[in-house]
Protein backbone atom coordinates (compact mmCIF):
# COMPACT_ATOMS: atom_id res chain seq x y z
CA UNK A 1 0.00 0.00 0.00
CA UNK A 2 1.41 3.63 -1.06
CA UNK A 3 1.54 6.65 1.59
CA UNK A 4 -0.13 8.37 -1.43
CA UNK A 5 -2.78 7.45 -4.63
CA UNK A 6 -2.60 8.41 -7.87
CA UNK A 7 -4.98 11.18 -7.72
CA UNK A 8 -3.46 12.75 -4.89
CA UNK A 9 -0.48 13.21 -7.53
CA UNK A 10 -2.14 14.02 -10.39
CA UNK A 11 -3.63 17.11 -8.47
CA UNK A 12 -0.07 18.45 -8.39
CA UNK A 13 0.74 18.03 -11.79
CA UNK A 14 -1.12 20.05 -14.23
CA UNK A 15 -2.52 19.02 -17.54
CA UNK A 16 0.17 20.58 -19.60
CA UNK A 17 3.38 19.07 -17.39
CA UNK A 18 1.67 15.53 -17.64
CA UNK A 19 1.66 16.03 -22.31
CA UNK A 20 5.38 17.42 -22.07
CA UNK A 21 5.91 13.96 -19.61
CA UNK A 22 4.23 12.20 -22.01
CA UNK A 23 5.19 14.00 -25.19
CA UNK A 24 3.50 14.24 -28.86
CA UNK A 25 2.27 10.76 -29.06
CA UNK A 26 -1.67 11.75 -27.92
CA UNK A 27 -2.06 14.72 -30.29
CA UNK A 28 -5.56 13.66 -31.39
CA UNK A 29 -8.19 13.99 -28.53
CA UNK A 30 -11.47 13.22 -30.63
CA UNK A 31 -10.01 9.51 -30.60
CA UNK A 32 -11.55 8.32 -27.47
CA UNK A 33 -9.12 4.98 -27.44
CA UNK A 34 -6.17 7.23 -27.77
CA UNK A 35 -7.68 9.04 -24.50
CA UNK A 36 -7.84 6.05 -22.72
CA UNK A 37 -4.91 4.75 -23.53
CA UNK A 38 -3.43 8.66 -22.31
CA UNK A 39 -5.04 7.82 -19.19
CA UNK A 40 -3.73 4.54 -18.55
CA UNK A 41 -0.45 5.37 -19.33
CA UNK A 42 -0.60 8.46 -17.39
CA UNK A 43 -1.85 6.30 -14.35
CA UNK A 44 0.84 3.93 -15.04
CA UNK A 45 3.87 6.66 -14.50
CA UNK A 46 2.28 7.63 -11.77
CA UNK A 47 1.72 4.57 -9.88
CA UNK A 48 5.70 3.99 -10.93
CA UNK A 49 6.51 7.31 -9.48
CA UNK A 50 4.93 6.93 -6.07
CA UNK A 51 6.55 3.07 -5.45
CA UNK A 52 9.52 4.97 -6.22
CA UNK A 53 8.94 7.69 -3.85
CA UNK A 54 7.91 5.11 -1.02
CA UNK A 55 10.67 3.09 -1.60
CA UNK A 56 12.53 6.11 -0.64
CA UNK A 57 10.93 6.67 2.09
CA UNK A 58 11.17 3.37 3.93
CA UNK A 59 14.82 3.61 3.03
CA UNK A 60 14.99 6.60 5.22
CA UNK A 61 12.38 5.27 7.83
CA UNK A 62 13.60 2.17 8.16
CA UNK A 63 16.34 3.34 10.83
CA UNK A 64 14.77 3.91 12.91
CA UNK A 65 10.67 2.46 12.10
CA UNK A 66 9.64 -0.65 11.14
CA UNK A 67 7.31 0.50 7.26
CA UNK A 68 4.92 0.12 6.40
CA UNK A 69 2.66 1.92 8.44
CA UNK A 70 -1.01 0.36 9.08
CA UNK A 71 -1.73 4.10 9.37
CA UNK A 72 0.25 6.69 7.65
CA UNK A 73 0.86 9.79 9.12
CA UNK A 74 0.21 13.18 7.06
CA UNK A 75 3.49 14.01 6.77
CA UNK A 76 4.68 10.95 5.07
CA UNK A 77 1.30 11.15 2.69
CA UNK A 78 2.35 14.54 1.81
CA UNK A 79 6.15 14.09 1.37
CA UNK A 80 5.27 11.03 -0.69
CA UNK A 81 3.20 12.82 -3.21
CA UNK A 82 6.25 15.46 -3.37
CA UNK A 83 8.44 13.24 -4.01
CA UNK A 84 6.56 11.15 -6.85
CA UNK A 85 5.81 14.55 -8.33
CA UNK A 86 9.66 15.57 -8.82
CA UNK A 87 10.09 11.89 -9.79
CA UNK A 88 7.37 12.39 -12.74
CA UNK A 89 8.93 15.81 -13.34
CA UNK A 90 12.15 15.10 -13.62
CA UNK A 91 11.75 12.38 -16.24
CA UNK A 92 11.75 15.20 -18.74
CA UNK A 93 14.52 17.54 -16.76
CA UNK A 94 14.11 20.39 -14.47
CA UNK A 95 14.45 23.87 -15.71
CA UNK A 96 15.55 25.83 -12.26
CA UNK A 97 14.58 29.05 -14.18
CA UNK A 98 10.58 28.65 -14.00
CA UNK A 99 8.13 27.08 -12.34
CA UNK A 100 9.77 23.70 -11.99
CA UNK A 101 11.75 24.98 -9.16
CA UNK A 102 8.65 24.43 -7.11
CA UNK A 103 9.01 20.40 -7.48
CA UNK A 104 13.19 20.46 -6.79
CA UNK A 105 12.09 22.74 -4.09
CA UNK A 106 9.37 20.43 -2.20
CA UNK A 107 11.79 17.26 -3.15
CA UNK A 108 14.76 18.92 -0.76
CA UNK A 109 12.79 20.00 1.51
CA UNK A 110 11.29 16.01 2.09
CA UNK A 111 14.73 14.77 1.52
CA UNK A 112 16.21 17.11 4.30
CA UNK A 113 13.08 15.90 6.69
CA UNK A 114 13.38 12.54 6.27
CA UNK A 115 17.31 12.63 7.14
CA UNK A 116 16.41 14.42 9.83
CA UNK A 117 13.72 11.38 10.76
CA UNK A 118 16.22 9.17 10.58
CA UNK A 119 19.49 10.96 12.53
CA UNK A 120 16.23 11.00 15.29
CA UNK A 121 16.14 14.67 15.29
CA UNK A 122 12.30 14.38 13.97
CA UNK A 123 10.08 11.53 15.33
CA UNK A 124 6.96 11.46 13.27
CA UNK A 125 5.16 8.96 16.33
CA UNK A 126 3.56 6.14 14.55
CA UNK A 127 4.76 3.14 16.91
CA UNK A 128 2.27 1.68 18.14
CA UNK A 129 2.47 -0.37 21.95
CA UNK A 130 0.90 -3.35 22.96
CA UNK A 131 -2.01 -1.42 24.19
CA UNK A 132 -2.83 0.13 20.97
CA UNK A 133 -1.26 3.80 21.54
CA UNK A 134 0.61 5.03 18.69
CA UNK A 135 4.35 6.70 20.44
CA UNK A 136 7.73 7.67 19.51
CA UNK A 137 9.56 4.23 18.84
CA UNK A 138 12.80 5.52 21.07
CA UNK A 139 10.37 7.65 23.59
CA UNK A 140 10.31 6.65 27.16
CA UNK A 141 6.39 5.08 27.93
CA UNK A 142 5.48 3.56 30.97
CA UNK A 143 2.86 0.63 31.37
CA UNK A 144 1.27 -0.83 34.69
CA UNK A 145 -1.16 -3.34 35.95
CA UNK A 146 -4.53 -2.25 37.29
CA UNK A 147 -4.83 -1.38 41.01
CA UNK A 148 -5.07 -3.62 43.60
CA UNK A 149 -5.78 -1.47 46.55
CA UNK A 150 -8.09 1.59 46.80
CA UNK A 151 -9.49 3.47 50.04
CA UNK A 152 -12.91 1.58 48.95
CA UNK A 153 -11.34 -2.02 48.96
CA UNK A 154 -8.89 -0.77 52.37
CA UNK A 155 -11.58 0.08 54.39
CA UNK A 156 -11.93 -0.78 57.67
CA UNK A 157 -8.32 -2.16 57.94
Amino acid sequence: MGYCTVADVRDLIKDDMLNSILGDIYIDESDVEAMEKREKDITFLIENAIMDADAEIDGYLSKRYSPPFEEVPAVLKKFSKDIAAYNLVSRRGINEDTQEKTYLTRYNSAIKYLTMVAEGKIDIGTTVDNIGQAVAKDSFHFISSHRLFSRKSMRGW
